[in-house]
């Protein structure tokens, strides 16, 4: 019970200390505004994978084999390193060309696909005080998405696209580590010929020999992978709808930034569907922390 109840902190603190830290990266994302969104995509997931081979093999001295078992297996890990780079790609896209308001909508959004999938794929059971949240989250959204005057697409595809990533990586069940470091060498080749293409013909931003520039790009890769592995040891620890809802901490500080920031608009929508949400989410915080504490208890 005690080694439970330690691994539930655990994951919180991942899952906590991850969201943040995505809820701030419009602030490093802005700072390559000047890149096209494909070539810093490229960038991310070359110098991840750099970052995780190197993590992986030369810092942990681990083996693939020792984690990952069977085609199945690395089928499975290309189909959710697709997914995060879809992600990856319409979020970048996103904040560059201004929409980091209807970005961190969707990440809103994705506790409720989260939730959803929870239930019916994993049989994680809700109780009242959770099912209550999800209704304020619920009517939250939908209100926004109906006065919004257009269909969301951006919000519910990186919604989507996060949600089914969260949900294979659960179910996998396989080593965070070695599936971040096998997703983007699934994806290293195509990222590698795109900017090794882009050099040649000399339309890289490499090519323009800013040293401000090359230290971003190059960074995207530990800025990105640093949070993906506290992202899947919070998913090895606690319930997928708990991890959800930890997700609002990130669209949170996305929407500070979009707003007093980057000076997006936030009329009278805004308030009522984040208002709604933001209820949600203190009634949810509310039951974990009692949760927690019931379960010092009962190891005492």
């Amino acid at each position: 019970m005690q080694t439970q109840h330690s691994e539930y902190r655990k994951g919180l603190l991942y899952g906590v200390i991850c969201y943040l830290t995505w809820g701030l990266f419009p602030l490093y994302w802005k700072m390559l505004e000047h890149v096209s969104s494909v070539e810093i995509l490229c960038h991310r997931i070359i110098w991840s994978c750099v970052f995780m081979a190197v993590f992986f093999w030369g810092i942990r001295k681990l083996k693939l084999r020792n984690y990952i078992r069977g085609a199945k297996q690395y089928l499975s890990l290309l189909f959710t390193g697709a997914l995060m780079t879809l992600n990856w790609g319409l979020y970048i896209w996103a904040i560059n060309h201004h929409y980091i308001v209807e970005s961190s909508l969707g990440y809103y959004i994705n506790p409720l696909f989260s939730v959803l999938f929870a239930s019916l794929f994993l049989k994680e059971k809700l109780n009242r005080s959770q099912k209550v949240a999800i209704l304020f989250a619920l009517v939250g959204v939908v209100y926004f998405a109906i006065d919004y005057g257009r269909f969301p697409i951006i919000s519910l595809v990186l919604a989507t696209s996060f949600a089914i990533y969260g949900l294979m990586k659960k179910k996998m069940g396989v080593d965070a580590t070695a599936a971040l470091t096998v997703e983007t060498m699934w994806m290293m080749p195509l990222a590698f010929g795109y900017v090794t293409f882009l050099c040649v013909t000399g339309c890289s931003a490499l090519n323009s020999f800013s040293l401000i520039t090359t230290l971003l790009l190059l960074g995207a890769g530990v800025v990105t992978a640093l949070p993906l592995l506290w992202f899947g040891k919070a998913a090895e620890r606690i319930p997928l709808s708990t991890l959800g809802f930890l997700q609002y901490f990130s669209p949170t500080l996305q929407l500070l930034l979009g707003v007093l920031l980057y000076n997006e608009s936030f009329t009278c929508s805004h308030i009522v569907c984040f208002a709604c949400i933001w209820v949600g989410l203190l009634i949810y915080s509310v039951d974990i922390f009692r949760t927690i504490k019931k379960n010092k208890k009962a190891t005492n």
